[in-house]
């Protein structure tokens, strides 16, 4: 008998499922069940509409056990995100656990071991169409890298009858290759941090139409919570390497050098000891203070006490610490760049200002003293973890439904 998702009242009888898998009936986060008896039955009464529990498979070779990367940190986010709401959460990956077992299990989530290692590649991607056709998952959800895996998670999805999402998070940009536009043409839905990446995207030969941007999640609760640090008038956070672009920030910072400010730089790097020396030949080494790599409780202590946050590195995906920063009531100011997507984050918005130089960054952290200083902006409620999980789950359950599966 079909699943009664979303029905208030409807009787089900233990242990049936969707004609699909025999799975137990689902319940999801916001379904009360109440428990009666019919004869020789136990039934269960579902007062409450209900969020059903989905089987999702994620396809990627590798891991953040294996390469601690932005994708593969943006992968393991989502994974998390549905785990918390109950999902029965898969990732189809090589393996990198000891032991002969071929899955292992890991804060809510099921790793599969399609192939032995990462030396495996050809393995993996022969075996992958007929792994995932067998788990009949209700959704597939792959990442970008090798592109080769797309074609044959794809191969998978049809066998499955399983609609495919591609999460694209971008970093490192994109190369145009013959296997990058196969995987662009292959998935119902394409997911990417930023309109930026998007764009390269859609570039490659993506229908714009099946493209969708959600960004990086933050915890409201968790800012809220932490007590504001001190007090300080602008703050930059990042790892200070060569794409940092901090001197343009001190060379801003230089030019109000006449008036009363303070300054933090968090994060640590190979460039640290070039951009300390850069403050002392711009006379201002007493008002920049570098404090290292910080904790994200440090962090969100630093950007609630800060008024300003200085965003200015030449190439990001997604301002995840801006991003944190500007929730935590900071005013944003970006210094625009191509490859940046930083400026679509304080685009349209009274407290964020996009800047082209270090004159104009100047300019814009003088017009960021006369708003007043926040600790806290709802405003971007919507990149809260629970609505960035919606936004997933609302996706997929459209996906399904197009694909006949309810």
């Amino acid at each position: 008998m079909p699943e009664p998702y979303g029905l208030e009242g409807v009787v089900v009888s233990v242990g049936t499922g969707s004609a699909r898998d025999e799975r137990d009936v689902p319940t999801g986060n916001s379904v009360t069940v109440r428990p009666a008896f019919d004869g020789n039955r136990v039934i269960f009464i579902l007062s409450l509409g209900c969020c059903e529990q989905m089987r999702i498979a994620f396809v990627s070779f590798e891991t953040v056990h294996h390469r601690d990367t932005e994708t593969n940190q943006r992968f393991r986010t989502v994974c998390d995100l549905l785990a918390e709401r109950g999902h029965d959460v898969h990732w189809y990956c090589a393996g990198f656990w000891a032991g002969e077992e071929s899955t292992y299990e890991h804060d809510g989530i099921t790793y599969h071991a399609v192939a032995t290692g990462t030396d495996a590649r050809s393995s993996f991607l022969l075996r992958l169409p007929f792994v995932l056709a067998a788990t009949r998952p209700d959704v597939i959800h792959v990442g970008p890298q090798p592109p080769s895996q797309v074609v044959a998670a794809t191969l998978g999805a049809t066998m499955a009858r399983a609609p495919l999402v591609l999460e694209w998070y971008g970093d490192g940009g994109i190369d145009d290759t013959r296997w990058t536009r196969l995987a662009a043409g292959r998935p119902d839905r394409i997911v990417t941090p930023s309109e930026l990446v998007g764009t390269w995207v859609r570039e490659l030969g993506a229908d714009g139409d099946c493209i969708e941007t959600i960004p990086n999640p933050i915890d409201c609760d968790r800012i809220r919570d932490v007590e504001p640090g001190a007090e300080v008038d602008v703050i930059y956070a990042r790892r200070l390497d060569a794409g940092a672009n901090l001197e343009s920030l001190l060379l801003g910072l230089a030019e109000l050098r006449d008036r009363e400010w303070q300054a933090t730089v968090v994060g640590d790097g190979p460039e640290r000891a070039a951009y300390e020396q850069l403050t002392a030949d711009l006379r201002i080494e007493d008002r920049v203070t570098f404090v290292g790599d910080l904790d994200l409780e440090d962090r969100i202590a630093a950007y609630r006490g800060a008024h300003v946050f200085a965003q200015t590195a030449d190439h990001c995906v997604f301002p995840t610490e801006m991003l944190w920063a500007l929730a935590a009531g900071c005013v944003g100011i970006v210094e625009y760049h191509a490859n940046s997507s930083a400026h679509e984050l304080v685009e349209g918005r009274d407290r964020g200002f996009r800047t082209t130089s270090e004159v104009e960054l100047a300019e814009a952290i003088l017009a960021a003293g006369d708003l007043e200083h926040r600790t806290y902006d709802e405003a971007f409620a919507d990149y809260d973890r629970s609505a960035v999980a919606d936004r997933y789950l609302e996706r997929y359950r459209a996906l399904r439904d197009e694909h006949g599966v309810l």
